[in-house]
C-alpha cells in the first residue's frame, strides 16, 4: 500500500508541503495519455533551498519505501524512515522473482508505453484503474535507468546490452531480470541507496519500530506513533508529509507465499483513520 499526505488517492505530497489547497481525490481528467503529464506540469514545486526545512516519514523500506526515501533525501528533504524488520534488506520486496517490465523497445518488436498499457489492464481482466496503470507504464522507463544507476545487476546480452525475456503471455519481451533473484537485487540497488543517504544524514533510520497509528490533523497525515520492538517505547513523530509503503494485504488470506509478517496491519490501522482502501482482492 502506497498513500500520500492527504490520505486520498493521488494526492501530491509536494500540494502540502507548499501549504497549496488539498489534492483533488481523484484522477486527473482528459485524454489519458495526458492526464499525469498535465498533473505534474500543474503541481506546485517545492524550491530546492526550502526543501531542508521539510520531514517526511516514510513508513517501509521494501522496493517503494526505499526507493522513496532514498529519493526524496537526494532532493533535499530530513526524512524519517521505519521498518519494522532489523534491516530495511528483510522487507518482503526480496521475494519477487520473474523479472520487471517496462517499454523500453530494446528488442524493436513493436513495444511502446501505449502496448504496455493495454498488455496490463487486459492482464488485469479490465478491472484496474486505467489511469494508474497507464501513468506506471510512462515512469516504467525511467525505472529501470533508476535501478541500473543504483547498482541492479540486471542480466545483459553478450554484447554488454540489458536483455529481456517474454513473461506473463505479453506479445512483446519487455521483462528485465537477474537471474531468479529480482526482487532480491533491485531491493539491494535501492538500500545502498538509503544507505547512502543515512550515512549522509539525511536519513534517519529506525528498525525494529513498529506503526501503531496514523496522527492526522485536517484530513492529513501529518505523523505516526510508533513502538520500539526492543525495548516496547512508544513514540510519537511529526512531519510535513507521511509516506505509506507498508505493502500488500497479504496473509489475511490462508494460502500465500507472503512472509507470516505481512499481515496488513499497517494498512487497516490507515483506514481507520481515513485512507480510502480498495481492492483487496488483489495481493
Amino acid at each position: 500500500m502506497t498513500s500520500t499526505a492527504d490520505l486520498t488517492p493521488h494526492g501530491n505530497y509536494a500540494d502540502y508541503v507548499t501549504g497549496a489547497p488539498v489534492a483533488d481525490t481523484a484522477a486527473p481528467d482528459g485524454p489519458i495519455a495526458e492526464r499525469w503529464d498535465r498533473r505534474r506540469f500543474e503541481a506546485k514545486l517545492v524550491n530546492p533551498a526550502n526543501r531542508r526545512k521539510h520531514t517526511i516519514i516514510v513508513v517501509g523500506t521494501g522496493l517503494a519505501g526505499g526507493a522513496a526515501g532514498a529519493t526524496l533525501a537526494e532532493q533535499g528533504y530530513h526524512v524519517e524512515q521505519f521498518c519494522y524488520q532489523d534491516s530495511p534488506r528483510r522487507a518482503h520486496s526480496i521475494a519477487a522473482q520473474g523479472g520487471i517490465n517496462a517499454a523500453k523497445n530494446y528488442r524493436n518488436d513493436g513495444d511502446s508505453v501505449h502496448r504496455l498499457f493495454y498488455d496490463t489492464v487486459k492482464g488485469g481482466d479490465f478491472r484496474a484503474r486505467e489511469s494508474n496503470v497507464h501513468r506506471l507504464a510512462q515512469i516504467s522507463v525511467e525505472i529501470i535507468d533508476q535501478c541500473v544507476a543504483q547498482g541492479v545487476p540486471f542480466a545483459r546480452e553478450y554484447g554488454g546490452l540489458l536483455d529481456t525475456r517474454s513473461f506473463g503471455g505479453v506479445q512483446v519481451s519487455r521483462t528485465f531480470y537477474a537471474r531468479g533473484q529480482t526482487g532480491q537485487q533491485l531491493l539491494l540497488g535501492a538500500y545502498q541507496a538509503l544507505s547512502r543517504q543515512i550515512a549522509a544524514g539525511s536519513v534517519a533510520m529506525h528498525p525494529r519500530t513498529e506503526m501503531l497509528d496514523v496522527i492526522v490533523v485536517d484530513g492529513r497525515a501529518r505523523g505516526i506513533v510508533a513502538r520500539d520492538l526492543i525495548t516496547g517505547k512508544i513514540d510519537t513523530y511529526f512531519a510535513d508529509a507521511v509516506v505509506l509503503a507498508t505493502g500488500g494485504y497479504g496473509n489475511v488470506f490462508y494460502l500465500s507465499t507472503n512472509a507470516m509478517n505481512s499481515n496488513a496491519t499497517a494498512v487497516w490501522r490507515a483506514h481507520r483513520r481515513g485512507a480510502y482502501f480498495a481492492n483487496p482482492c488483489f495481493t
